[in-house]
């Protein structure tokens, strides 16, 4: 029965990583269409900084902007400090006033938890209910957020990101992250971990001989996965390619599980004594397992 379920549940993910897969020229396509020429606009970047109140072991809600990069690291503050460089492009200044009024962020605290949302153009019921007179023309010119969080390392998080670098580090909880396409980069030692790239690169360390948690479940549509593990390093890992592409190793301590698979495409493994079951998935692409000094 648990093996059917099992099963069920690899075809489902598959069906998923595949329509991915396939969905995103249609979405790189959209974002290159009717590109204005930015040699031909004013540039305007525009810092801002926000620090809130956060104790240990709160959470955040991060929705990034269409375009823009997310660095989010733990640090030994109760508060959240949040920086971020607004750049908004527009043929004229009255222009990047009115887009300026709606491309930013809002920060909504709520007890022990923080949102952080993105507004702007992107979000037509958001351009409905405060700007009913935007100019239609203004709505496709293009912009980016690029965000510097610093927040407790005992914190729950939900990320939604869209095109740009996702960076993640001293950060133990309950992390879910789902980006469209960017490179990203973790380091993670524990909690309950659920990332999901579509299109990109992937590079996952975990620097402690021990994952202090309930594992990972690490997904990539498209792209290179890249598995950093520290010498002496125990837990078990399940592996997989689903459609094209290898699984590679330079890593000596993983050794088949209960008799598992290992196979370029499908590995079950364990490392030293074994522990928490960490997943590792890509669509197309490859996933490498590789010794890092601690």
């Amino acid at each position: 029965m648990r093996l059917a379920q099992a099963a069920i549940v690899s075809l489902r993910f598959a069906l998923l990583i595949i329509s991915l897969v396939f969905s995103i020229p249609i979405v790189s396509a959209q974002k290159k269409k009717n590109v204005p020429n930015l040699s031909a606009m004013l540039t305007r970047t525009t810092p801002r900084h926000e620090v809130r109140r956060l104790q240990f072991g709160g959470s955040l809600t991060f929705s990034g902007a269409p375009i823009g990069s997310v660095t989010i690291e733990g640090w030994d503050r109760s508060e959240i400090d949040i920086s971020a460089d607004i750049e908004l492009h527009a043929p004229t200044e009255d222009d990047l006033n009115r887009v300026a009024a709606v491309n930013n962020f809002i920060v909504d605290a709520d007890s022990n938890h923080i949102s952080i949302l993105t507004t702007g153009t992107h979000d037509q019921k958001f351009l409905k209910r405060v700007a009913k007179d935007f100019p239609k023309t203004l709505i496709g010119l293009p912009w980016k957020i690029d965000y510097r969080i610093k927040l407790p390392a005992m914190t729950d998080l939900e990320i939604n990101s869209g095109s740009g670098a996702v960076k993640l580090s001293g950060v133990e909880g309950a992390i879910r992250l789902n980006a469209i396409e960017g490179d990203a980069e973790l380091s993670v030692t524990g909690g309950l971990v659920l990332a999901t790239v579509q299109r990109g690169s992937m590079k996952v360390t975990i620097p402690t001989r021990g994952w202090h948690g309930l594992g990972s479940d690490i997904r990539l549509a498209t792209g290179g996965m890249t598995v950093n593990l520290v010498p002496g390093f125990s837990g078990d890992i399940n592996a997989d390619v689903l459609r094209l592409g290898e699984i590679k190793s330079t890593f000596p301590d993983l050794n088949a599980r209960n008799g598992g698979p290992m196979t370029n495409r499908t590995v079950r493994a364990r490392a030293g004594s074994g522990g928490a079951v960490l997943n590792f998935t890509v669509g197309d692409g490859t996933i490498e397992f590789r010794p890092v000094s601690p």
